[in-house]
Order: structure tokens, then sequence, then C-alpha cells
């Protein structure tokens, strides 16, 4: 199996609603320039993580949707969102500033064409710093046992990513850590799904990184995504 590589035009138009999943932990800086840059006509869900600094009044104040997930980690952020979203197609974006919901137009537009079932971003650093070395060797290392795993020639695995709602549901995705994008990814082409990777800009994110920040942060991720990886195939329930 291969990871599609090709680059979508860019959409013309929005004909159906896309649901914007943003996981939040004290992101009350970068909301504003987040949220500004959603596309007309979709809905941003800021998923509160537990954040201190007002980041919740703050997505309020600017038209953002709000889901409260009390439980602490990246997946239990992004899977709260998934849940919470009643549009067919759903995306995902980090809330730090480091990367633009803008991207994902053309994400959804491949996923509406019937391209693609998973449209990932693969990320570019736009300036030295941006991806430390830690993080980018933590991401090779896990890009690598992917291929090995699935099949996939994915070179990251980076948050920003479109899919359709019910099918994202029927993956059940259990990881509710740093482990969760690893996991969609690995059940998707279990599945049989076809996965699509398009380059978008990464910049430098507003405030400290909670996860890649840091060598600790970092190794927890690799830990928790090398523990999917051993994860047996999901097998789908016989029904008479």
């Amino acid at each position: 199996m291969r990871a599609v590589t090709s680059s979508p035009a860019p959409e013309q138009a929005n004909p159906a609603p896309v649901d914007v999943v943003l996981p939040c932990l004290d992101e009350a800086a970068a909301l504003p320039w987040v949220l500004e840059r959603v596309p007309p006509g979709w809905r941003a869900l800021v998923v509160d993580n537990g954040s201190t600094d007002g980041s919740d009044r703050v997505a309020r104040a600017l038209g953002a949707t709000v889901v409260h997930e009390e439980r602490r980690g990246f997946g239990a952020a992004c899977h709260a969102g998934l849940t919470a979203a009643t549009a067919d197609i759903v995306c995902f974006c980090d809330c730090d500033a480091s990367l633009d919901p803008a991207d994902l137009v053309p994400f959804v537009r491949e996923i509406r064409a019937g391209a693609a079932d998973l449209v990932l971003g693969r990320r570019r650093p736009r300036a030295p710093g941006v991806w430390p070395v830690h993080a980018r060797a933590g991401n090779l290392a896990l890009s690598r046992l992917l291929r090995r795993r699935t099949g996939l020639r994915l070179r990251d695995l980076g948050p920003l990513r479109a899919a359709r709602r019910e099918e994202l549901l029927s993956l059940r995705l259990t990881d509710r850590r740093s482990g969760y994008p690893l996991q969609m990814v690995v059940r998707a082409a279990d599945a049989g799904w076809r996965v699509a990777e398009h380059d978008v800009p990464y910049a430098p994110r507003t405030g400290a990184s909670k996860v890649t920040g840091t060598w600790r942060g970092t190794f927890q991720a690799v830990r928790d995504m090398s523990r999917v990886l051993r994860e047996e195939p999901v097998r789908e329930e016989v029904t008479s």
C-alpha cells in the first residue's frame, strides 16, 4: 500500500458544512489567528482540555463552538471533538498557530471528490528551529515503523488532516494520548483506506509545545505511538 503524494488543486466552493476540531490547552494567544483562518461556512470546534488562561472564553467570544474535555490528553481532546462533530467531513488542526486551517480546503475537496479517504498534511518548516531535531527524529522513526506495519509511505504523522466523520467513528479509536493520530492512520490502513499526504507550511507555534517541545515530551509521544504500532488489526464483528 502506498500513500498518495500528488498536489490537489485549490477548492472553488464549499457545498457542504465541515467541522474543524481544534484541541486546545492554554492557547488563548493563538486562538484569534487560528479562528480567523477557518474557512467561511465551516464550524470551528475548540476542545478545551483544561486550559487555565481563558482559552474557552476567547474561543466562544470569537464565535467558535466550545467543547470541554476534562480527561487530559491530545487523543482525548481530538476524540471529544470528533464525537461532538455533526458535519459529513471532519478536519483536525493544532490550535497553536503553527498550522493554517485554510490549508485544509484542498484536503476537503479531495475527500469530497472521492480521491482519498484520509488526507494528511506533511509539515514543511518555514523557519529554522520550527521543528526541533528530536521531534524530527522521532517522527522519522515512527514513519519507518508505520511503513513496515502498514506499507504506507508517509513522511509525516502531523495533526493536519481530513476524513469523513462516520468512517472515522467506524475505526473505533481508543488511544487518548499522543498515539491518537497514529492510531487513526494505522486503523485506516488496516481498513483499506486510500491515504493521501500533501505538503503544508509549518510555522513557529505560539507558546510552548505540550508534546514535542522537549526530549521528555517526544519520548512519551514515541512511546505512545510505538504501543499503537504493536496493536493487532481490529477485526470487523460478524453478525448473523
